[in-house]
């Protein structure tokens, strides 16, 4: 009997279509797809789908690889811990890695003062319970955040994100005691001015100030549109919130890890908030997240009161101290700063040649361009069409903005220098097409 291998017929072989069918046929409508194609391996910011084809992944899994598919380092760390144990359940057996990385955190993170970090495993729990932490640290109940924040699909979550369609449609209602004022943006026409006058008016109208617990807010604004926050406005919120005895809350959940240029967003401002929600780029494509803040707020939960079974999986732990290791040993920051001058010096020289560009923007390589029609008005069609010309040629693009009119680029801060132009020729013929 022959023992020969047979190649696999073409109808044999995985096809994006026929995966596709099958999802649509297992799997709810309400998780939508952003590509209609299926991975089948990736490499630093290089992915490959299951029909072969090769595409340039500027959008990192949402801003999660900022250490790129599958860096050898944090594979390995992983491998090894692999080898040891998978999972004991911090809360029932601790490990010493986890209290390694809770320390390390608590020392880079904003601040010279005590620090404790809680782990968890998704944004979106890290944002519940730093609002958990809050209300129980100061014995309140309201929470101011902004409006076009993101800040996770929970309950919590989509109650404090200020964006309706498609994160909030159909599912009230919502928690209670949670206030959205206007963000800043000036392009939009919202002053710093105007933000803080509503934040008064809030006081004045909604709830007593001495009622509310914390103001939650991202440095740059991530499914919003990556609106910078003015550093007066920083300030601002940072005086409120003494002057009040309310807590500030950074959600540096994908502004974190070297992508804008500092470790974190928040060490180009000159305030340090009192709570600080992490994940994406913490673990390197392994679920992970914390909330790191002072160490008397955080000590104000009962024993009990925080934690998951899944919080600090010791693998991701592992991943973790790896991706602070090649953040550190490559430099990761300061090249994130080089590549964002890069990107947006070529988003300005395309400018003459689309009218649609209205803005380009951002914090170290965590820049987006924004486009407009000839009314002046927000126009998500274009942006669409610039989407799928690049995917189309082989590159990855992700969209944002509470009028979808905004393409936002995350690619891994390691992406080689060939890779990096080959994917900005590719957006220039896309934007130009």
């Amino acid at each position: 009997m022959s023992t020969a291998t047979v190649a696999p017929s073409a109808a044999a072989r995985p096809s994006n279509a026929r995966i596709d069918e099958r999802r649509v046929a297992a799997t709810p409508r309400g998780v939508g797809i952003g590509f209609p194609f299926y991975a089948e391996r990736a490499r630093n910011a290089e992915l490959w789908d299951v029909e072969g084809r090769r595409f340039i992944d500027f959008g990192s899994g949402i801003a999660v690889l900022n250490t790129g598919h599958c860096h050898p380092r944090v594979m390995e760390a992983v491998r090894s811990q692999l080898d040891r144990f998978t999972h004991t359940a911090y809360q029932v057996v601790p490990y010493e890695s986890a209290v390694a990385l809770a320390e390390r955190l608590n020392r880079i993170t904003p601040g010279s003062h005590p620090k404790k970090t809680a782990f968890f495993t998704t944004g979106a729990e890290a944002v519940e319970n730093a609002i958990k932490i809050a209300r129980c640290a100061t014995r309140r109940p309201g929470v101011i955040a902004l409006t076009g924040a993101f800040h996770g699909r929970t309950f919590m979550g989509m109650a404090l994100t200020g964006k309706v369609a498609p994160y909030k449609s159909g599912f009230g209602p919502f928690p209670g005691s949670i206030y959205h004022v206007p963000a800043p943006v000036a392009l939009h026409g919202v002053s710093v001015e105007e933000s803080l006058a509503a934040i008064d008016r809030l006081f004045k109208a909604d709830i007593d100030a001495e009622q509310v617990a914390a103001i939650i807010l991202e440095p740059v604004q991530g499914e919003g549109g990556f609106y910078v926050q003015p550093p007066e406005f920083m300030r601002a919120v940072r005086e409120i919130c003494d002057r009040h005895g309310i807590l500030m809350i950074a959600d540096e959940i994908q502004t974190g890890f070297g992508r804008t240029g500092s470790l974190f967003a928040m060490d180009h401002y000159d305030v340090v908030p009192d709570l600080m929600t992490v994940a994406k780029s913490l673990a390197g494509g392994l679920p992970l997240s914390g909330v790191v803040g002072r160490a008397e707020i955080m000590d104000a939960p009962a024993p009990g009161g925080l934690g998951g079974t899944y919080a600090g999986n010791a693998l991701a732990i592992a991943a973790a101290h790896a991706v602070l290791d090649v953040i550190e040993d490559e430099q990761l920051a300061p090249r994130a700063e080089r590549l964002g001058q890069r990107l947006k010096a070529r988003l300005g020289a395309l400018r003459a040649s689309v009218p649609q560009i209205s803005d380009v923007r951002g914090l170290g390589a965590m820049v987006a361009v924004e486009f407009v029609g000839k009314d002046g008005k927000p126009d998500p069609d274009f942006t669409k069409q610039v989407q799928a010309r690049a995917r189309d040629a082989g590159l990855l693009l992700l969209t944002c903005g509470v009028y979808a009119n905004v393409i936002r680029f995350l690619f891994p801060l390691t992406i080689e220098e060939s890779v990096l132009e080959e994917g900005l020729d590719i957006l220039a013929a896309a934007m130009q097409a």
